[in-house]
């Protein structure tokens, strides 16, 4: 019987894309929860899956350059935010490393979320989430939501000229209702910042 289960997960997880994470829930409907737990096990060591931490499981992308593609911590927080139907935000070095406002990688990722708070560790590094009220993880532009939090980083009295000029660009290749609609859940200064490419790209349309 275990052994049936075993092949009904691995059919399931060799139609998966390369590089996809697995939880157990994803196999709730096979069989119970422990069954599945004991058949990841043993997948794994067999070699047909990867344990990336405790009950994060991935079947590994491969490159001809490095072998083996851990999967980005990144791509694990957005797995979980939807396995737990919540929402996610960068935040903090992490949202001005993916704005290219910052060179540094950071070692720990936070993201703002209105799912529950935690910590994963995977390896020496680690994803902090952080519940946030509802209004904190509302933007729905990937770039603008980033450019709220990497402001909120920088402060108001600190950011610069350089950057706010970098920021803008950025924002342009935005979509203007999401940009239009993210710029409502900014403080007054970021606000000020976001506006004139708003104005931009709404004057695009006429």
């Amino acid at each position: 019987m275990s052994k049936s289960i075993e092949l009904q997960i691995l059919r399931k997880i060799k139609k998966a894309k390369r590089g996809s994470l697995f939880f157990v829930e994803n196999f709730i409907t096979i069989a119970t929860a422990k069954t599945v737990n004991k058949a990841l096990e043993r997948l794994v060591k067999s070699g047909e899956l990867e344990r990336l931490t405790k009950g994060i499981y991935y079947c590994p992308a491969t490159s001809d350059l490095i072998g083996k593609l851990t999967p980005s911590l990144e791509a694990v927080a957005v797995a979980i935010a939807k396995r737990d139907k919540a929402r996610i935000v960068p935040t903090g070095a992490y949202a001005l490393n993916r704005l290219g406002l910052s060179t540094q990688v950071p070692m720990n990722v936070v993201f703002l979320t209105d799912g529950s708070a935690r910590k994963i560790k995977i390896g020496k590094r680690s994803i902090l989430f952080k519940k946030a009220s509802p209004k904190n993880v509302a933007s729905v532009g990937e770039i603008s939501g980033l450019v709220i939090q990497a402001l909120k980083e920088i402060g108001k009295e600190k950011v610069l000229d350089s950057e706010i000029k970098h920021i803008q660009e950025l924002l342009k290749k935005e979509k203007a209702t999401r940009l239009e609609h993210d710029i409502r859940l900014a403080p007054a200064w970021i606000r000020e910042i976001m506006l004139p490419i708003l104005k931009q790209l709404d004057n695009g349309k006429e």
